[in-house]
């Protein structure tokens, strides 16, 4: 019993580590679907936004 109390300390010690360790960059929101898993380099801001214009653009002629 005192095995299994002790493996359980161990395991939960290491877990808080790497949590701990990682900070802001784990993700632990689960698997990722569709246009979510797509991981985008960082500073990569700039095409997210590029779509906005185009939209705003058509919108602006249409009326």
């Amino acid at each position: 019993m005192w095995k299994i109390a002790l493996g359980f300390i161990v395991f939960a010690g290491l877990a808080m580590f790497i949590i701990m360790k990682g900070g802001d960059k784990l993700d632990m929101s689960g698997e990722k679907h569709g246009s979510e898993a797509i991981h985008a380099p960082e500073g990569a801001s700039a095409p997210a936004s590029a779509p906005a214009a185009p939209v705003a653009a058509s919108a602006a002629s249409a009326g």
